[in-house]
């Protein structure tokens, strides 16, 4: 797909800083017209060519916008902007260039810890439907909702997936399309860790639906949502260019994660924490951190690695990819942003990362919070 304002983005973006108004993630961290998904022809994942400074440390080029209220989701319009969620205030922010506006909110969305508005995703047939979905925690619980985004304003919000366990922590709510064109979902246990072995909670677990909120085809229990379980709080999702899935995932006190998503994989939460299951039920992780060196949110994938946001970490962690293997992970900005929460991988080849020092949990700079332009 196209991205006719890309190259416009990068010249605005390192010029200048767009401002808005302004406005808790340690360990305690329907029915509608069922569209055509696998028929509908996904945007293809891009297979990145990895340039000789690949390797380089990465750098922060520039401010995409400040002053923000907890960012939480970044997706891409086929133009090159950005839907942007802010998880406290329910606002919903496209960024184009210099211009920071508010298209609209989510008022069913109820902020309280890590709770509120959460993910949004992008239909991969957008150009044709103009769908966006958006992860919000409502009244009862966690929900998947559906709308559309035209000429500058969303349309009627839609619940098409509900009953997600919710809680003021360990809510989940990452969202993205794979290259099969199906939905996936990240939940959290919502602080019950039972849940997360429980087959008939959508809790703790990472969910493939279709644009109507139906089970996706392929699933390991047709009239099941659920993909993976074993999960304590996933919110990073990411799909290499070989059409891997990969989670990050928040732990308790010992070890937080990098995992390999598989179609009916357990992985282990609560019984197991970390690497050493002694049981061929559970699934190890990829990589595995100290608590204090990651509590890993947002993961994004450009030119053949992994970036990952870090949260009480606070700094960037870049992971090699070989295939369905990794190697080499290594930090960056330590201490030098705060928390960085999420990372999304840019149409122009550089990343977005946002901040999250006003979440409760952060202190607070100036301008905070930020999405900063970092070129990888």
């Amino acid at each position: 797909m196209k991205r006719p304002l890309a190259l416009v983005l990068v010249a605005l973006v390192l010029t200048a800083c767009a401002h808005v108004d302004p406005s808790a993630d340690k360990k305690v961290e329907g029915s509608g017209t069922p569209s055509p998904e696998p028929s509908a022809t996904p945007t293809p994942t891009p297979t990145p060519t990895p340039s000789p400074a690949a390797s380089a440390a990465p750098k922060v080029i520039g401010t995409i916008a400040d002053h923000l209220a907890v960012p939480w989701g970044i997706a891409f319009l086929p133009d090159g902007s950005a839907l942007v969620t802010e998880r406290d205030s329910g606002r919903v922010l496209q960024i184009t260039g210099r211009q920071v506006t508010e298209v609209g909110r989510v008022e069913e969305a109820e902020p309280n810890g890590e709770a509120g508005l959460l993910g949004v995703a992008v239909s991969p047939s957008y150009e044709r439907d103009k769908r966006v979905f958006f992860y919000a925690t409502a009244q009862d619980d966690n929900r998947v909702l559906r709308t559309t985004f035209t000429n500058g304003k969303l349309g009627p919000l839609r619940p098409i997936l509900t009953g997600i366990p919710k809680a003021g922590n360990h809510d989940g709510g990452r969202m993205i399309f794979g290259p099969d064109g199906w939905l996936y979902v990240s939940t959290g246990e919502a602080g019950q860790p039972e849940l997360a072995q429980d087959m008939d909670s959508l809790g703790g677990k990472i969910l493939r639906i279709g644009q109507d909120g139906k089970p996706a085809e392929g699933n390991p229990d047709p009239s099941s949502p659920i993909w993976t379980a074993g999960h304590r709080n996933v919110q990073g999702l990411a799909f290499d260019h070989e059409g891997n899935l990969w989670a990050s995932e928040f732990g308790q006190d010992t070890w937080d994660e990098l995992n390999l998503i598989k179609r009916g994989f357990n992985y282990g939460w609560p019984e197991v924490e970390g690497k050493g299951s002694d049981t061929p039920r559970f699934t190890d992780p990829q990589v595995q951190w100290h608590t204090d060196e990651a509590s890993p949110s947002g993961l994004a994938f450009l030119d053949g690695k992994l970036w990952l946001g870090a949260l009480r970490g606070e700094r960037l962690w870049r992971i090699d990819v070989h295939g369905q293997k990794v190697s080499a992970e290594k930090s960056f900005f330590v201490g030098k942003y705060g928390r960085m929460r999420t990372v999304a991988a840019a149409p122009d080849g550089n990343l977005w990362v946002t901040t999250s020092n006003r979440d409760g949990r952060g202190e607070p700079a100036a301008q905070d919070d930020r999405i900063l332009l970092v070129r990888p």
